[in-house]
């Protein structure tokens, strides 16, 4: 090609320039990727059953939401603790349905459907009561003896509960219901 004035090719590689600037910006957005949850902070300190649902919808700021665990004419409730990416992710997969077993004389532990969306969420020094994610293992747990328990970064802390080990026990393979209650 044969260019015929200095001021046609300046004014070509302007607009070859612009056209690569704003493909470049059309790439960047703070959007989820694609299939990823969207997530809306908020200033509100729970929220109700409908604005959860699965890991596409929009989730509120969870602290403070009740989710109750059911098998049969069993149930605990568990308190949301704080507001972190595992809990509101945690929250963004109910209802769902899972069973729970024995661990090691400590807790009561079930595998999620997936892996939570976790990073950025604090580690924990679990206690007696607390219901947490267990990072390497992708699973939850209701602790009820934390003796000798420390703090771990792959611990993260979901919420608390009351329940003995005796009540927990009653879920123990059971098709047990998670569910938003408030």
């Amino acid at each position: 090609m044969k260019w015929t004035s200095n001021t046609s090719r300046r004014t070509l590689l302007s607009t070859i320039s612009i056209l690569i600037a704003t493909g470049l910006l059309a790439g960047c957005t703070d959007g989820p990727e694609e299939g990823g949850a969207t997530v809306t902070p908020s200033t509100s300190t729970s929220h109700s059953a409908g604005e959860t649902g699965d890991a596409g919808s929009s989730v509120q700021a969870v602290e403070g939401t009740v989710v109750r665990f059911t098998a049969g004419s069993a149930s605990v409730d568990v308190t949301i603790g704080q507001d972190s990416p595992a809990t509101r992710d945690f929250v963004a997969m109910l209802p769902m349905t899972l069973e729970l077993e024995e661990f090691n004389g400590r807790e009561k532990i079930a595998d999620l459907p997936r892996e939570l969306d976790y990073e950025g969420s604090p580690g924990s020094d679990p206690e007696d009561g607390d219901l947490i994610f267990f990072v390497p293992w992708g699973n939850i747990g209701f602790y009820y003896n934390t003796d000798g328990i420390g703090y771990s970064d792959d611990t993260l802390h979901l919420g608390t509960f009351k329940a003995s080990d005796e009540e927990l026990s009653r879920f123990e393979g059971q098709s047990t219901t998670v569910e938003i209650i408030e």
